[in-house]
């Protein structure tokens, strides 16, 4: 009957686990994760071996270790998405704690590996940076404590996730890492607003944050000096952002022509944060708006999904994880063409970095086991004040 009234998927009892994930898993969301990887592949091999020549390795070297932790991505990525939204929390729950206790840890025990900046634990054959896997768990713990705001009698969650944003943005911001913390606040603030934040309160915040920014502005050099370059008129050439933008430049609309790019023996950065110059120079426009539609596609088709959830809990961190893998994307790309100051941030299963490919596959394969199709009326049902 129950079926009949909201037309859900049927449950099969004591059907095997990868035939019912097969069956509800987002199966596009997931072929786009694996076209991402294999373009962060196919880039790697242009961009890296000038690096690879320059400390001394094998040409492939990076590309070698890319493949390997992008093995251990998507190998975390569909284990995680076979499981249940419950099992998600807690096991989320126990991640982000570590996480946590290893940021604050980091002016202790952390490196900075010259960049200006204790984000990574050194661990002799690899990094670790601790933000990248507090992001996926912070999202969930949010999300957790507004959707249980919102049960008749339940805790204070709200505050209590504003709390914690705020304890965790400042902790990155003396890192300094306000790319991150930028990142975080932005998840909290569309949880906040999927969950029913007043438009003032919003507003509010949006003027804090301006605030914030100011006074980063004027007590962080690093920072004030990524700001007064972006608002320069002149870009400096011999800079990451002149050879990003005189690489983007010269590709056109169809490249350069693959290996006939130069921008990959000046950028230091070539394989990481600036990895889409390398993409539009060598294979120009029409590779970078291939990407931009994968992107797209992952993001629209998890929202559509969304949608039709009742769970508020699901709602919100399925949410926070696709516009934070958005954002993040949106902030690498912008920064590579000026839109936005330098911000250090990888582009998602695409850029080299191990941390951010793993966390990436643990963030997408929550908002897989997230968006997976689940016995349940239409979100409209409640609008219509039916109940289950």
């Amino acid at each position: 009957m129950t079926e009949m009234v909201y037309g859900s998927v049927p449950v099969r009892d004591g059907e095997p686990v990868l035939p019912k994930w097969w069956r509800t898993v987002d199966k596009w969301s997931m072929s786009c994760i694996l076209i991402l990887f294999g373009i962060g592949i196919l880039l790697g091999l242009a961009a890296s071996p000038p690096l690879a020549a320059k400390n001394g390795f094998d040409p492939f070297h990076y590309v070698q270790r890319q493949a390997f932790f992008g093995g251990l991505a998507l190998t975390a990525m569909f284990i995680t998405s076979m499981l249940s939204p419950v099992v998600v929390r807690r096991l989320a729950v126990l991640g982000f704690l570590f996480a946590f206790i290893a940021l604050i840890l980091l002016p202790f025990f952390g490196t900075d590996f010259g960049k200006g900046a204790t984000r990574w634990y050194s661990l002799g054959f690899a990094s670790v940076q601790p933000s990248e896997f507090l992001k996926p768990g912070f999202i969930v713990v949010a999300a957790w404590m507004m959707a249980a705001s919102q049960e008749i009698g339940g805790p204070p969650g709200r505050l209590w996730s504003f709390m914690l944003t705020v304890t965790i943005v400042l902790i990155l911001a003396m890192q300094p890492d306000f790319g991150q913390a930028s990142l975080v606040l932005f998840g909290w603030g569309v949880m906040y607003f999927v969950a029913g934040a007043p438009m003032t309160l919003l507003l509010g915040m949006a003027g804090l944050v301006v605030a914030g920014g100011m006074l980063a502005y004027n007590s962080s050099e690093h920072f004030a000096r990524r700001i007064d370059g972006f608002l320069s008129t002149d870009v400096d050439p011999t800079t990451q952002l002149g050879y990003a933008t005189n690489a983007i430049r010269e590709g056109g609309f169809f490249g350069v022509g693959v290996g006939e790019g130069e921008v990959k023996w000046s950028l230091p950065d070539a394989h990481t944060d600036f990895i889409i110059a390398v993409a539009a120079e060598e294979y120009g426009l029409i590779l970078v708006l291939c990407i931009i539609a994968v992107y797209a596609s992952i993001i629209v088709r998890s929202l559509l999904r969304l949608m039709r959830e009742r769970d508020p809990f699901i709602r919100l961190a399925g949410t926070g994880l696709a516009c934070m893998f958005a954002v993040q994307a949106m902030i690498n790309m912008g920064v590579a063409v000026r839109l936005l100051p330098a911000k250090g941030m990888t582009l998602p299963f695409v850029s080299y970095g191990g941390s951010s490919l793993i966390a990436g596959g643990i963030a997408v394969g929550m908002l897989l086991a997230f968006t997976r199709t689940r016995p349940q009326g239409q979100i409209g049902d409640i609008l219509r004040g039916r109940t289950r």
